[in-house]
């Protein structure tokens, strides 16, 4: 992988990370355009450097959010903020359990399945229609409303599913407030980007040669950077109820994958 492809990936994973239009699908289709012939574990380690850089740019966007989250976790007391980071523990829970009994099943479902993806991807567009077409409400998130969105989030493992667009839409269709749906959307996967990230490193999953050190590099930049615009430019069009537009973008690029997988 040269620098400029990874460039490339980078940016793709910075937008499509937080905009609803899945950025696991969105590697894997650009992987499959641009020819990626990396050997899986080489894949592996720079799709989670990339997962790591998006990571980062969610918590300097939230990085008062971030901070009410450890205060509560360690205030002991029945707060505002405790009951927060109770709820965002209890949304990572199903994503836990299905990442770790069936991983090899899930990563079956990547490594150019084009056709799966392109379904995957009119689901998210399904998703997002019904989402833009609900009711504003100025509801928060609830301790049970956070382990719905959190079994959304697992389904969402799947390539051509949006984790954001997953969890956004299922809060907006179950009354959240779409700012405060928003916002648990984007935090609720950092503790779980991390924890996968600190799992393959234990064990020995990631490996790539000093050769790959500056394509790795600007890619996390690229990421990184472009996950800081997405994030405050998807807060912002979810407010307004903007995600019909996505829901269209979606759609058009899945019908396209299967087209091309159906063709190849």
């Amino acid at each position: 992988m040269d620098i400029f492809e990874a460039i490339i990936l980078g940016i793709i994973q910075g937008l499509t990370e937080f905009l609803p239009v899945s950025s696991s699908g969105h590697l894997e289709l650009a992987k499959a355009i641009l020819g990626d012939n990396s050997v899986p574990e080489e894949s592996l380690t720079f799709t989670v450097v990339l997962h790591f850089a998006t990571a980062l740019s969610t918590l300097v966007i939230f990085r008062k959010e971030v901070t009410e989250i450890f205060k509560g976790l360690f205030q002991f007391k029945w707060n505002e903020e405790t009951q927060f980071s109770l709820k965002i523990i209890l949304s990572m829970i199903p994503a836990v359990i299905i990442g770790l009994l069936f991983e090899e099943q899930l990563e079956s479902f990547f490594g150019g399945k084009i056709l799966f993806v392109g379904a995957m991807l009119l689901v998210t567009a399904l998703l997002l229609l019904l989402a833009d077409r609900a009711k504003n409400t100025d509801k928060s998130v609830s301790f049970s409303s956070a382990l719905i969105v959190g079994i959304s989030q697992a389904i969402a493992m799947l390539p051509g599913i949006s984790r954001s667009g997953a969890t956004i839409s299922t809060s907006v269709l179950l009354g959240i407030d779409r700012t405060k749906a928003a916002r648990f959307s984007f935090l609720m996967v950092v503790p779980l980007i991390f924890g996968k990230i600190a799992k393959d490193l234990l064990s020995g999953d990631l490996n790539f040669h000093s050769s790959e050190i500056v394509p790795i590099s600007a890619g996390f930049i690229a990421a990184f950077v472009s996950g800081l615009l997405a994030c405050t430019w998807m807060i912002a069009l979810v407010k307004k109820s903007k995600l019909s537009y996505f829901s269209i973008y979606c759609a058009v690029v899945g019908i396209i994958a299967i087209a091309f997988s159906l063709i190849n």
